[in-house]
């Protein structure tokens, strides 16, 4: 049996990709931006003392994502850090397919608005249409139970487009619903 789509992919279909083809003029629907994957980073730089640490960073990146995280091992060694090359100090998930529309339909509806005194995103992309920024505390997703969070951990996440530009891969996260801060404002 066939799960039903999920609601932001059948807006983008639906909504965006005519939208996209007004504004743009494409052609053809398979010039239309879309996006690829999403990707979830969390760096875990306490694991080098305590390797406990990576197991308690990999089960809050599951419950995050729904899907089990990659461990990512230092790639050399750096005396002044005690950092071994082989060392785990981090851990990643890509997402695709349903559960990437899934996460950033609860990204950008529940916990960006989450996240306090939030004003926006800012519209800064990296040239290719891609897009990432950094969230400073797990604990605004809902997954997360407060009680048992031992330390506060960082993430970033880049959202990935085929995009040719920024502008293409602006407009086509904006038409999705990505709380983008307006022009004008700083803070």
């Amino acid at each position: 049996m066939k799960s039903e789509m999920p609601p932001m992919k059948e807006k983008y279909i639906k909504e965006v990709v005519p939208e996209m083809m007004r504004i743009f003029g494409y052609k053809n629907i398979m010039e239309v931006p879309r996006i690829e994957k999403v990707v979830v980073n969390m760096g875990v730089g306490e694991a080098v003392q305590d390797p406990k640490e990576i197991e308690t960073a990999k089960k809050e990146l599951a419950l995050i994502t729904g899907q089990m995280p990659m461990v990512c091992k230092a790639r050399k060694s750096i005396s002044s850090f005690k950092l071994r090359k082989g060392m785990p100090i981090g851990c990643k998930v890509t997402l695709r397919g349903d559960r990437m529309w899934h996460f950033l339909q609860k990204l950008f509806a529940i916990v960006l608005p989450r996240v306090r005194d939030f004003k926006g995103l800012p519209q800064k992309m990296d040239g290719h249409g891609n897009f990432s920024l950094g969230l400073d505390e797990q604990t605004i997703f809902p997954e997360i139970n407060l009680d048992q969070v031992e330390k506060v951990r960082g993430m970033n996440i880049t959202i990935v487009t085929t995009a040719k530009s920024d502008i293409e891969g602006r407009t086509l996260l904006k038409l999705l619903g990505c709380p983008f801060r307006e022009e004008g404002s700083r803070i």
